[in-house]
Parts: structure tokens; sequence; C-alpha cells
């Protein structure tokens, strides 16, 4: 059996260069400003922490990445648990991602005027991060969909799930869509199973997850693309086929009924608001370049570990030539993406 590349250990791309997440990650970030209202709504509705103490509310972030988005998100809860109550409480703020985050810009960006305690917590947050009954608001944008590993099985040339020549599951069979799922699935169990144990009962966790309205996702998406770039390259050459076969994206999007199916399995949490979002930003985003930055921006580390750095830029080079050639890939009509709204309420033990 071949190797298996997983998601484990692979940040955005650190730093504010052409590349870097913090200059190419507009499409998350609109996605968080559709969602404003009803994230405000919920917390002022429903978010009904009976005792702070030292009158001191803890909010995590999940998958901050180097904070461009994050402060934004942050600012709105903030905001709105303090409408929420008549004396204004401190706040401390802890911003999770990798070990291989670039922290140093996220604390280097911090608000100078910000009204916050930050804490950085490197790890993955499929386990425990926090101390028990620690957190009371809890948040994650854009970051659920990747995987602790991809699925054994893609990778085994013995295995119904062989995904040969593939980089996605997406446009796969059915074996290789079942074996993301099911990864898929146990990731988001074991998220919910230590979000159980570090939030305060009846704390409130807002999840903004991208998906696809149907399972097995859309011809026209473009990393499929991208994975025909790989194989261009080892038909001249450039690397080896058992090196493409070795690898693919660790990242699911789920439908909104499966999301719904593996967060009622919870015993622990109970889901309060499931909406489906439009990212405006998707109806303006024609640029080939800004399709390939936004790309580079979330793949390149884990391109670069698996394929190296040597093809990285004639790789990306040939995804715009493609992209440009291809612009059934650059019309809005044909992103098929969704962005699932979950906010979730801690249930009293």
């Amino acid at each position: 059996m071949a190797s298996v590349t997983n998601s484990t250990g692979f940040a955005m791309n650190g730093g504010s260069g052409a590349h870097s997440y913090v200059k190419n990650s507009s499409y998350q970030r609109s996605a968080l400003e559709a969602a404003n209202s009803i994230i405000e709504e919920e917390i002022l509705t429903k978010f009904n922490i009976k005792q702070l103490e030292r009158n001191c509310v803890s909010i995590a972030d999940f998958g901050c990445s180097t904070g461009h988005n994050s402060f934004a998100a942050i600012q709105l809860i903030i905001e709105a648990i303090n409408r929420k109550f008549e004396s204004p409480a401190e706040f401390h703020v802890l911003f999770n991602d990798l070990v291989t985050n670039d922290f140093n810009t996220l604390f280097a960006s911090l608000p100078p005027h910000r009204s916050y305690y930050a804490t950085g917590v490197p790890g993955d947050f499929h386990g425990r991060l926090l101390p028990e009954s620690s957190i009371h608001f809890g948040f994650s944008c854009y970051a659920l969909q990747w995987l602790t590993q991809v699925p054994e099985a893609v990778t085994d040339s013995a295995s119904p799930a062989w995904n040969k020549g593939a980089i996605t599951y997406i446009g796969s069979s059915k074996e290789v869509c079942d074996a993301y799922l099911d990864q898929y699935s146990k990731d988001i169990e074991a998220f919910l199973e230590s979000r159980a144990v570090e939030m305060v009962g009846g704390g409130l966790m807002a999840l903004l997850v991208p998906g696809f309205p149907q399972s097995g996702g859309y011809e026209t998406d473009a990393t499929k693309l991208l994975g025909s770039c790989l194989n261009d390259l080892a038909k001249m050459g450039r690397l080896s086929e058992s090196k493409i076969d070795s690898f693919n994206l660790g990242y699911y999007f789920a439908t909104p009924q499966e999301m719904k199916g593996i967060l009622e399995k919870s015993n622990s949490f109970s889901i309060e608001r499931m909406e489906i979002l439009d990212n405006p930003r998707r109806h303006t985003w024609l640029s080939a370049d800004a399709r390939v930055s936004f790309y580079r921006a979330t793949l390149e580390r884990l391109l670069t570990d698996h394929f190296g750095d040597d093809i990285v830029e004639e790789l990306f080079q040939l995804f715009k030539k493609k992209l440009t050639a291809s612009p059934i890939y650059l019309d809005p009509a044909n992103d098929k993406t969704i962005v699932v709204l979950v906010v979730l309420k801690r249930k009293l033990d």
C-alpha cells in the first residue's frame, strides 16, 4: 500500500505576501459577513450563562489562521455579548490553530485597541486543547472541512476506494466519497467530544462550514483541474505517477443533510439553528489570478511537502493557464459551494 499523506500539520500560508492567507481569504470573510446578523441574534436570544467566574467570558476560535478574519468575528461576538448583559464583562480570547500556523503574524496583527486578552493555543482541534468547563463561546470558520488524515483506502491499490490519478474525492466513485465521509464523520465527532469537555453548560458555538448541496461535489470544481495539472507534469517527466497516486487532499465538503446527521448523534450539544448561506463573494470571483492565489494560499504547504519545492511554481502556472483556457471554471454560476452556519448549545449536565 502506498504511503498516505494527511492534512495534519499543514497550516495556511503565513506572512502577508502575495500568496499569503491574509491576502487571499476574502472569500471566507464574505461568508462570515453573511452570517453576522444570525450569530448576533443567537447570542442575544440564547446565550444564557448563569454564572461567570471573575466576570470573565472566554471565547475560543478553532482554526484562526493568521487572524485576518478571526479578529472581525471576535469583535462581533464581544459586542453582542456586551449588549446581552447590562454590566460589561472582561473577555479572554483563545486563538487556536495547528502548531505550524504563523502565530507571529497573528499576534503582530492584533487590533491595538482591542477589548480582550489574547492567548495562542497551538494544536489540532480534533483533540482536547483547553481546561474542563472553561469556554463560554466557541467559533470556527472554514476549518472543519479539514480531515485529520486522508482515508487510507483511497491510496491503497487493492481497495475498491483506490483513487488512482486523482487528488480529490470530488467526482470520484461512490467508494471514494464514502471513505471520505466516514473519516469526516469521525473527525467531527472527535471535535464535538473535545468541545463538550471544554465548554461551560449553556455555552454556544457558532460554526461556519463549507459544503455542497449534494454529495460527491461537482465536475466544475477547480481542484479537479489542479489534479489534471499534476498528471500533465507526470507525463512531462517532472514527477512520477506513483507520487500522485499516494496523494489526496485531506478535506471534505459535507451536504447539509450529512452535517445534520453527524451533529444529531451528539449527546452533549443541541442544534439551535442551522442555515444555508450564500457567499456573495462567489458571484464576483472572476479572475484566474485571484483563483490561483486562493488555492496557493490554502494548499501550497501541503503540495510542497509531498511533491517538493521545485514543481510548485510550474504547477500553479499551468493551473492558471488551464483556468484561463477553461472559462467554465471561472463562471460564478458553476461554483456550487455553500456555507452551512450551525449554532450549537452545550447541554447542561
